[in-house]
């Protein structure tokens, strides 16, 4: 249990320095921001294109302030053009700058559920470089046509003035575009934003489409929430994915490829976001044949799919048992440097090549660097970095993203621990999700935890599914401990 001066704040401190964060930005960092403008925007040189009169706006989650991309559709016959703007925080973060070097250290944003620690100072990630409603900015937009069948067209990149007209919420656009409740206010209030949203939805949707066909995995991933107040543990729950927030995750997706492709196009090096084969395969063969399924004996994303949506089809109670057992099999992605000519690997998961991150350089450093690159092609001048630079700046980003999972895994244990604290005793359906040198691991579906099984650990593998009992927490250091039944579920 937890002791008096458990405080859950300081300890996300202490996780961070303990992966080699440093939570505090140095002070010439902070004296480089509060030096920064409020609503000035920075010299176009007549490159930039004016799209303020554009009905854009944003979908983000209820607390975030940190509005990394706007969103606009418009129809074109058959198809639907759509643009993403991406804030240009290049802009506003000169390279070799204080800020700029404590990004490239940091690499992300760190959300360690009792506290955020930003990559960029909130000057800047929350203000002068995040498009809020109301505000003029200079954005980097993506631009794309989307076909009746989901196919991508007339892609382009280009710098351009925008504003964001509403401020929207998942949790408020999502049950409205699923039919099940009425349109959030700010939505109501405007008949040409309702047309709109419908407009992107119906894009968002073929893009998903296309990407299934191809073979993208449809995974349920439902993350948790924890309701933490003064710094107590109030209660624990699962933050689901619904029409709104997959709207942007298809927006994202099809963007980077559209940034990906310009590079590539372009001839310069850059960096891709991918995530390899699974090296598990023979077990996610296994566990599709322990449902009467049959997968091929090499990696093939289009059947695993096809294997995914019969499972939710046939047993969607437990397709979430399904689904976060070949998450935990598929592996973490990395960023590597992408030559010109290189053979790309790929996003398995996504069954996508030409894939980039582009779309959050306010909480990325690799989104950064990205629209460097991108910037300097359509400026005609030469790459902001060299080939080596970028394969250092590539393994620090994926050694930085791996720290930032740990820090947060770490901190959910904690709260979990501290949520499950009254519960000691009670029993749960769960899932094996690791299975390494130092024990076995699962986690229980409801409420959202993972814990460590003490004993009936004997022969169980990832994506098994098991009774457990919870025997013991220690929410100072994030220990949940269970118990396995001799009889799997």
């Amino acid at each position: 249990m937890s002791g008096p001066d458990f405080n859950l704040v300081a300890i996300a401190r202490r996780e961070m320095i303990e992966r080699g964060f440093h939570p505090d930005f140095p002070r010439d960092a902070q004296t480089e921001a509060a030096a920064l403008s409020d609503d000035s925007l920075p010299p176009t040189n007549g490159r930039v294109r004016d799209l303020r009169n554009l009905l854009w706006s944003s979908i983000d989650n209820d607390t975030s302030r940190d509005l990394d991309q706007i969103e606009v559709a418009e129809a074109a016959g058959d198809a639907i053009r759509i643009r993403v703007g991406i804030a240009d925080v290049d802009s506003r973060v000169p390279p070799g700058s204080p800020i700029d070097g404590y990004a490239a250290d940091a690499t992300t944003t760190v959300y360690a559920a009792v506290a955020t620690f930003p990559m960029l100072p909130e000057r800047l990630s929350t203000d002068v470089t995040s498009l809020n409603e109301n505000a003029y900015r200079l954005a980097i937009v993506i631009e794309m046509l989307v076909a009746e069948d989901g196919s991508t067209s007339d892609g382009g990149v280009y710098p351009a003035l925008v504003h964001n007209r509403a401020q929207l919420t998942y949790n408020g656009v999502g049950p409205w575009l699923e039919g099940k409740n009425g349109p959030p206010p700010k939505v109501a209030e405007s008949p040409d934003l309702q047309a709109q949203l419908q407009l992107q939805n119906t894009a968002a949707q073929r893009l998903r489409a296309a990407r299934a066909r191809l073979g993208a995995l449809n995974l349920d991933r439902p993350e948790t929430e924890p309701i933490v107040s003064g710094g107590h543990v109030e209660s624990i729950g699962a933050r689901k994915a619904n029409r709104a927030s997959k709207l942007i995750e298809d927006f994202m997706i099809a963007s980077n490829q559209v940034m990906a492709t310009t590079l590539e196009k372009a001839g310069v090096s850059s960096i891709r976001r991918i995530v390899r084969k699974p090296e598990r395969w023979p077990r996610i063969v296994e566990l599709a044949a322990g449902y009467g399924d049959k997968l091929p004996p090499e990696p093939d994303a289009r059947a695993l799919n096809e294997f995914l949506v019969r499972r939710k089809q046939a047993d969607p109670v437990h397709y979430a048992d399904v689904s976060l057992a070949v998450l935990k099999l598929m592996g973490p992605g990395e960023y590597v440097l992408a030559r010109r000519g290189d053979p790309d690997p790929g996003h398995f998961a996504l069954a996508a090549h030409d894939y980039t991150h582009s779309t959050a350089p306010n909480r990325r450093f690799a989104d950064l660097v990205t629209q460097r690159l991108i910037k300097a092609v359509l400026a005609k001048q030469a790459a902001p970095y060299t080939d080596d630079q970028l394969d250092a700046i590539a393994t620090h980003c994926t050694q930085k993203e791996d720290a930032a999972r740990k820090v947060q895994r770490d901190m959910y244990k904690r709260i979990s621990a501290a949520a499950l604290a009254k519960h000691v005793g009670q029993s749960y359906a769960a899932v094996v999700t690791g299975v390494v040198p130092k024990g076995v691991f699962v986690r229980v579906l409801d409420p959202p935890v993972e814990g460590k099984l003490m004993y009936g650990e004997r022969g169980l593998d990832v994506g098994d599914r098991v009774h457990v009992k919870l025997l013991h927490v220690d929410p100072e250091r994030g220990f949940i401990d269970f118990g396995a039944n001799s009889d799997r579920s």
